[in-house]
């Protein structure tokens, strides 16, 4: 079994409500995914993951990153292991990315040629070598219900001829990628305990901050029949509003019965936004990058805006209500601003985790409810 992919409801604005079936199990979309970097979400155990958000029904998938992972504690290890989500106790969704956006980042300490691109580790300084070959690889050893193609991510800003080159080379690659997949896909041993299933390679488009750069891009990774389609390359420095017109210029062109995935956004109002365009799933950080730096999201009433508390501050020394008086997240029902800005300013640890719960809880409550919105939708 492949991916299977259903749209059950349209709304007028191109949001709709779906339903994903994988390997691992079902989700409903649209989707928010937590990242787990290093196989895992970070101050986040895999049972409160489970928990977490409406009804207490948790992160249906989540992320892990091929690039960490390959470095540390190395992919081959993982196989033995038996792959990535009996490594990490973890049975539902996964989804690994294919380490462009990494090595990307990495700036000074890498050499892309159109062979793969040659890099420095952030850990030690060792020279390593990602292609498009070995990148599917690495994703197979780590055997996630969802594969990335190996892509490159142009800086932002960049030229329209920069960008056009760096769009040629995510094309070169996507088929090197399909290809070498298919080759060598079938080889997840654990896989054929889950009645046959196999893993699923998804296209990304790129095209950078230029319109007609993304419809190529996308009309180009259509051609290769992927199961899913991600835009990547988005949320790199360039103002929201161009963020928003290059999503909606690429659904444009992207298959209406096939999954929709925004790589790397973005605050909640965002993911929101983008789930009514049509975007199915989506990830970030920023739940718990926030949140270890004692910033939690929040809104004064339902429905009101989001807005961000600062929970070192000294006003909530003695504050006696959750974070959110409208959140029935598990650290809402519980604790007081008192008692997680104790936490944060001591240093406790207790204080990271919890603050990163409320905002996965706040994200994932979100979706929910845009899940809802949508399946009322005519």
């Amino acid at each position: 079994m492949a991916i299977s992919f259903q749209v059950d409801r349209v709304a007028e604005g191109g949001g709709r409500r779906g339903r994903m079936l994988l390997p691992h199990g079902a989700v409903e979309t649209p989707v928010f995914m937590p990242v787990g970097t290093a196989a895992s979400v970070k101050a986040v155990e895999q049972g409160v993951l489970e928990r977490i958000g409406a009804g207490d029904a948790g992160a249906q998938i989540i992320l892990a990153n091929t690039y960490h992972l390959y470095l540390r504690p190395g992919h081959e290890l993982v196989r033995r292991m038996g792959g990535v989500h009996r490594f990490m106790s973890w049975e539902r969704p996964m989804l690994t990315d294919s380490g462009g956006f990494q090595v990307f980042s990495l700036s000074g300490l890498r050499k892309v040629t159109p062979d793969g691109v040659e890099f420095r580790s952030h850990l030690d300084g060792s020279k390593h070598f990602f292609s498009p070959e070995h990148s599917m690889d690495v994703q197979i050893a780590l055997g996630a219900d969802i594969a990335m193609v190996f892509d490159e991510c142009v800086e932002t800003p960049a030229t329209w001829e920069r960008t056009r080159d760096s769009m040629g080379l995510t094309h070169a690659w996507a088929q090197r990628s399909k290809e070498h997949f298919a080759a060598q896909g079938h080889r997840v041993p654990w896989f054929e305990a889950l009645g046959g299933a196999t893993q699923n390679l998804f296209g990304i488009v790129q095209g950078g901050m230029y319109a007609d750069l993304r419809r190529e891009s996308a009309e180009r990774l259509v051609e290769m029949d992927f199961p899913g389609y991600a835009i990547g390359g988005l949320a790199v420095g360039e103002p929201r509003e161009v963020t928003r017109e290059m999503i909606a210029r690429t659904l444009e062109v992207l298959p209406k019965d096939k999954p929709r995935y925004v790589m790397g956004v973005g605050y909640p109002d965002e993911i929101e936004e983008y789930a009514r365009m049509g975007v199915d799933m989506m990830d970030c950080v920023l739940p718990t990058r926030a949140g270890r730096h004692g910033l939690l999201f929040m809104r004064e009433e339902p429905g009101g805006p989001v807005t961000r508390m600062n929970i070192k501050r000294r006003e909530f020394a003695e504050d006696q209500r959750p974070v959110d008086e409208t959140c029935g997240c598990m650290v809402c029902r519980r604790y007081t601003r008192a008692y997680l800005r104790h936490l944060f300013v001591s240093g406790e640890p207790l204080g990271m985790t919890l603050n990163s719960v409320h905002n996965l809880a706040f994200y994932l409550d979100t979706m929910s409810r845009v899940r809802r919105d949508l399946a009322g939708a005519d």
